[in-house]
């Protein structure tokens, strides 16, 4: 029996996706398969290279410094050009600067080729996330991310894993081995999957959503910034944790174990949980992983042996599971239609920011205060933004009622001949009726955003 509830469970999980979803999905697993630099260039920098823990530390901050330059401009070439072009731009580029970085033995020329690989590593997110929102029906958003981010952790807990042995064996082949793989997932995207990019009407054109419109949208940057709070909490796994542990006199394999539990939570728990969640108010599911985060990260100050760690670690990751889809499913109800790109670009830039600003947060904190001050001012981070996500996201605007979605004619779509229209008499050509569940919150009108999403989320 409970082996037939099981597979119910995975059939309602992935059944009723469109196809181009899982190219996507395919292309994202592949992509996070072969996510091997980013693993091991610390040992490569220092073991192989014989440069110092600083350089190896400014060669991963220029890094993710590269990630936030191009999370804009990526969401502005998204709603210009279109997904398809911008991700194989992405994912071509990618693709080129991983190979080129293997080869670079200059230190300057290491920290530039660095800076170009975390620009074009970062540039395909905004284009993934819009793209996602084009092809997936409103009421099953929540479960695609959900599945999109365990296909992200399943193909790094594994490339994690092949990394040390592909080190091992030579650290080029890890360089080339990650440029092969993000290549081939250019070719699933240039071969299966269509430009999504929604076509136009005269009015969107009008009023187009540049990078001021954005900023200007008090309710989404209010989003933006609660998420690189959050996003500052989530990192400090990565790097605050692994120091904390370190001077408590517990060693890096004590690290790993604890550490380990984040992706094999994810792997077990992201798909029955988002079966959970996928028709909940998303105020309070972010409000509870918010607290969950903090708190999560609060108890690691009463941690004295890795079992201890290691439950602290299940309380902060349930709140990922939580939290990442949710939020990236509340970015595309706040976005209109016409500018998913730039809005996904500036949502990306908070947790490039986070990944830039939490290492040396960490560090000061821990030198000058001490761990336990870190984790409490986890704790209080975290309530800032429960506090934050329950004032601002008291009235949702609505998704789109059933029967009044808008004709979103793909450019694929617009094919459609006009025979076949009159034959089917649909109003809204490769539009699907679109049952949406009960939203529990009232629609409001809040910003150039919510005006644009009651018709057209």
């Amino acid at each position: 029996m409970p082996l037939v509830v099981m597979r119910r469970a995975v059939r309602e999980t992935v059944s009723g996706l469109p196809r181009e979803f899982w190219w996507l999905w395919t292309s994202t697993l592949v992509n996070r398969l072969g996510a091997f630099v980013a693993t091991f260039m610390a040992l490569y920098l220092t073991l192989d290279r014989g440069y110092s823990a600083s350089y190896a530390g400014l060669v991963a901050s220029l890094h993710g410094l590269g990630g936030v330059v191009s999370s804009l401009g990526a969401g502005v070439m998204t709603d210009r050009l279109g997904r398809r072009p911008t991700l194989l731009i992405a994912q071509t580029s990618t693709a080129a600067s991983v190979a080129l970085l293997g080869f670079m033995h200059d230190p300057l020329s290491i920290a530039v080729v660095a800076f170009l690989v975390g620009m074009a590593s970062n540039a395909s997110r905004p284009a993934v996330q819009a793209m996602m929102a084009d092809i997936v029906r409103p009421e099953d958003r929540v479960r695609a991310f959900s599945l999109n981010y365990w296909a992200i952790n399943l193909g790094f807990a594994v490339s994690s894993m092949a990394a040390g042995f592909i080190a091992e064996f030579s650290y080029l082949a890890g360089f080339l081995i990650e440029a092969g793989m993000t290549l081939v997932c250019a070719l699933v995207v240039f071969a299966k999957l269509p430009e999504s990019r929604p076509v136009r009407t005269a009015k969107e054109t009008a009023v187009e959503a540049r990078l001021g419109t954005v900023l200007r949208d008090r309710r989404f940057m209010s989003v933006v910034g609660l998420s690189f709070l959050v996003s500052l909490v989530f990192q400090q796994g990565f790097v605050g944790l692994p120091v904390a542990m370190g001077q408590a006199g517990f060693t890096p394999a004590d690290y790993g174990l604890a550490i380990a539990v984040n992706g094999l939570l994810i792997v077990a728990l992201q798909i029955p949980v988002t079966r959970f969640i996928q028709h909940r108010d998303p105020r309070r599911l972010l409000v509870i992983s918010s607290l969950l985060a903090g708190y999560g990260f609060g108890l690691t100050a009463f941690a004295g042996s890795v079992g201890v760690f290691a439950l602290t670690v299940c309380v902060w990751t349930l709140a990922e599971i939580v939290n990442a889809p949710t939020q990236t499913g509340l970015v595309v109800l706040l976005s209109p239609t016409h500018g998913r790109g730039r809005y996904q670009g500036m949502y990306t830039l908070s947790w490039s920011l986070a990944a830039l600003i939490a290492p040396l947060m960490s560090g000061v904190v821990i030198d000058r205060l001490g761990a336990e001050w870190l984790w409490g001012l986890c704790a209080v981070v975290g309530t800032v933004a429960a506090l934050g996500y329950g004032m601002l996201m008291s009235r949702l605007p609505a998704e789109e009622p059933a029967g009044k979605v808008p004709a979103v004619a793909t450019e694929t779509a617009a094919q459609v001949s006009a025979a076949q229209v009159s034959a089917a008499q649909a109003p809204a050509v490769g539009t699907p009726t679109v049952k949406v569940p009960a939203v529990k919150v009232p629609a409001v009108k809040a910003g150039p955003a919510a005006e644009q999403t009651t018709a057209e989320a």
